[in-house]
């Protein structure tokens, strides 16, 4: 049969105090403290002397409030037995260091204290609690808040590089067209000062439709150009590219400096033109259009390079004067 754990309980407290001799259950005494803590069966005291006691609780432990002018001395379950309470506890040994409680007294006004002491701790504990919960809520979303800040700044900075790689290629694109421009001002610069030179030969070597390659139909003719300026004293060969005004302007004038550079290459490898009889190739782009462009006719003399034979007025006329 199961044994109850209260009635087990009791027949344990018995036995303990049963196998005492009668020496030692003759050692009683009275204390007089401040509850500190409570166990299943225990209790922690302290007394007026800051002296830790423990004392065992029975079955047979008594738990009383005390009599007052007006209410009698009435019996108390343990549950009243308050970190908190003032008590007077009536205790014997049970061994040389273990007190057990024989009877515990209390004040009815020590007991209205104790629980409002605690109340006040448990709404301290809550508040505690609530304010935990406060600072853990405030937390995350400071978290939250860091986190989109952290974002924003990347996002920020990604924006900032676009934004600088797109004022790098602006200022590239800038570079570029004002390199294009004093190109085509130094070519028209040079092409204003042929009143010093003569032409003495010229040739127009015409280009297909977005091509810059050479027709073989040019070969003979350049060749021959090339040959008469060899007999030429102090001659220059002047190149100028142009293109046609179908397309876009940069691509156009990329194009009209691919044909003349390629008719200049042409010149120097198989023509025999020293580098130093050569002017830097000229690319005009859309500039100086056949017929404005406008018909397909005017647009395939667009798409050309001039070839010139040069020779300073003055080293010809020194040259006339000396025959």
């Amino acid at each position: 049969m199961a044994r109850h754990p209260k009635i087990g309980s009791s027949l344990a407290g018995l036995l303990v105090v049963a196998s005492l001799s009668p020496a030692v259950l003759a050692q009683a005494t009275k204390v007089k403290g401040l509850i500190k803590g409570r166990g299943t069966n225990t209790l922690i005291l302290q007394t007026a002397d800051a002296t830790t006691l423990t004392l065992l609780l029975t079955d047979s432990t008594k738990v009383r409030q005390k009599s007052s002018a007006f209410k009698a001395s009435k019996e108390m379950s343990r549950v009243s037995l308050i970190p908190g309470l003032t008590v007077d506890v009536e205790a014997m040994y049970a061994n040389e260091n273990q007190l057990v409680a024989k009877s515990i007294a209390f004040g009815g006004g020590d007991l209205k204290r104790a629980q409002a002491i605690q109340a006040g701790l448990n709404e301290t504990r809550m508040q505690v609690e609530r304010n935990a919960e406060e600072i853990r809520r405030t937390q995350e979303q400071l978290d939250r808040q860091r986190a989109a800040l952290a974002a924003q700044s990347e996002s920020l900075k990604q924006q900032q590089a676009q934004l600088k790689q797109q004022q790098d290629a602006v200022a590239a694109q800038e570079r570029k067209i004002t390199g294009n421009k004093a190109a085509i001002e130094a070519a028209a610069a040079r092409l204003g000062q042929l009143d010093n030179y003569s032409v003495l030969d010229e040739i127009q070597v015409y280009f297909a439709n977005g091509k810059a390659e050479i027709n073989s139909i040019y070969i003979a003719p350049l060749m021959r150009l090339a040959a008469r300026a060899n007999n030429v004293p102090g001659y220059m060969i002047e190149i100028i590219g142009y293109a046609s005004a179908v397309g876009s302007a940069p691509a156009n004038q990329k194009l009209s400096a691919e044909r003349a550079n390629n008719v200049a290459a042409f010149l120097l490898r198989q023509g025999r033109i020293p580098v130093t009889n050569l002017l830097f190739p000229a690319a005009m782009g859309e500039s100086h259009q056949m017929d404005n462009g406008k018909k397909g006719e005017g647009q395939a003399e667009n798409r050309r390079v001039v070839v010139r034979i040069l020779q300073n007025k003055g080293i010809a006329g020194f040259k006339s004067g000396g025959l």
